[in-house]
């Protein structure tokens, strides 16, 4: 049989594997597994391909987990759902509504499975709010042993479990923490970028959940402040065709023609970003809570974000704003810069404090060498601050790196070598960041 080669949503990965299963039982994937070890062979599971990093290759077997998706379980006292691991975030808002229910939080992208998210480290913005991986609180995985093991609240390995890199075993349900259904009174502004960078850490701590995007080339930023309202509220304020015409007409189509005339042109490209920044224009609107953190996206990009101690972010941007003009980058997308909350996962971003995040991108047909340097000093500004790399996004940190800005990395390996002791789930990707 002929097995069609996979690759990413951002054209940055790719592989063809030996064998691709779509398991639809539990006892699938624990036969999957026990198969694999016996032969010597690797398993990955696959989400729906939103990583930018090679996180999901899978080289010999994959799994289409496509066939576990849903709700297994609802307890609306205790405002806990436990889901199929290949649920899709955008399943979310129909699966948890009919129960009263919402995330606390989510990014702006909802392509994604839920345990791709959080097995990468996939948040949202909100220094009172951590990201998803943080509303897990319980889960069921098979093992490299083949063994089902279910991790509840009170077990040290969710620390682990919550955020593994696929590291650990095959994610097959998970249960969240969510909270009463909730509306949100959305305010986006423009703003000047040095106003967006030196006021954002007094944004983020007096706001529920703030970011901005800055557009380089220019002094122009969009800042966008999310108020959490008690309960549903009817949506009100800038209406439905509006947004339709900003959020899929102008943000998608005219700026997906707008980025590929740069490509071609890459010395329009600072006009152009001058010009989007002088219309954006202000819009304040209320809505469902993941209607409002959710953005549509369908021009394709390559992103690399990294996070840095909350306080350094300012310095950072400052000196990326410098090094873009000093390398006279040509740079059609925004950097978009948000904030998040400290927790204790041993592999988040934000483990041990709250950590402020920027993100840089590139226009997927952008020149690829070009792209590649200004992602390469990007990072060299990032690592400088101590900058932890989102774990699906592009970056090249190996072990020996992450290791010293991850006080409980051994830890995690330790984790990793009780519940995959021979590396069934292993793949070039993870040899790189774990070193094993």
């Amino acid at each position: 049989m002929t097995v069609a080669s996979w690759r990413n949503w951002g054209g940055t990965a790719q592989c063809t594997p030996d064998a691709v299963h779509s398991p639809a039982r539990i006892d699938d994937v624990v036969a999957l597994v026990e198969r694999a070890a016996q032969t010597h062979s690797t398993v990955k599971a696959v989400g729906a391909g939103h990583s930018f990093s090679p996180i999901a290759v899978a080289p010999q077997h994959q799994l289409d987990m496509s066939g576990l998706r849903g709700l297994v379980d609802v307890d609306v006292a205790a405002r806990r759902v436990t889901l199929r691991a290949g649920t899709h975030l955008h399943e979310l808002p129909a699966l948890l509504g009919e129960h009263g229910l919402a995330m606390t939080n989510l990014g702006d992208v909802d392509r994604q499975t839920i345990s791709g998210a959080t097995s990468t480290g996939t948040h949202g913005t909100g220094i009172a709010f951590g990201g998803i991986s943080t509303q897990i609180v319980g889960a069921t995985l098979v093992s490299g042993t083949g063994e089902v093991v279910t991790v509840s609240e009170d077990d040290p390995d969710l620390a682990a479990v919550a955020l593994g890199l696929g590291a650990l075993g095959i994610l097959v349900d998970l249960t969240m923490q969510c909270v009463p259904a909730f509306s949100i009174r959305a305010e986006e502004y423009p703003l000047d970028a040095d106003d967006a960078i030196d006021g954002f850490l007094e944004r983020v701590e007096t706001q529920d959940h703030h970011e901005f995007y800055w557009f380089p080339h220019t002094n122009c930023a969009l800042a966008k402040t999310n108020t959490r309202l008690d309960g549903l509220v009817e949506p009100s304020g800038t209406g439905a065709v509006r947004r339709y015409i900003d959020d899929e007409i102008l943000s998608n189509r005219v700026y997906g023609a707008v980025c590929a005339l740069g490509s071609r042109l890459p010395a329009v490209v600072p006009a152009m970003s001058q010009l989007s920044g002088r219309v954006l224009s202000a819009r304040t609107f209320t809505d469902r809570s993941d209607t409002v953190f959710v953005s549509s996206r369908t021009v394709r990009f390559r992103e690399m974000e990294y996070a840095v101690p909350l306080e350094a972010t300012p310095s950072a941007l400052h000196e990326l704003r410098k090094m873009i003009d000093r390398k006279r980058y040509r740079v059609s997308f925004p950097v978009e810069v948000r904030a998040a909350a400290g927790d204790d996962l041993m592999l988040s971003t934000a483990s041990g404090g709250p950590r402020g995040y920027i993100a840089v991108h590139r226009y997927h047909h952008d020149d690829p060498a070009d792209s590649a340097a200004y992602f390469a000093d990007a990072e060299a500004i990032m690592t400088a601050h101590g900058g932890r790399p989102h774990w699906g996004k592009m970056h090249t940190r190996d072990a020996e790196y992450l290791r010293s800005v991850y006080p409980r990395f051994d830890e995690f390996l330790a984790v990793r070598d009780r519940f995959d002791p021979d590396r069934v789930f292993t793949n070039p990707y993870l040899h790189q960041v774990l070193g094993s």
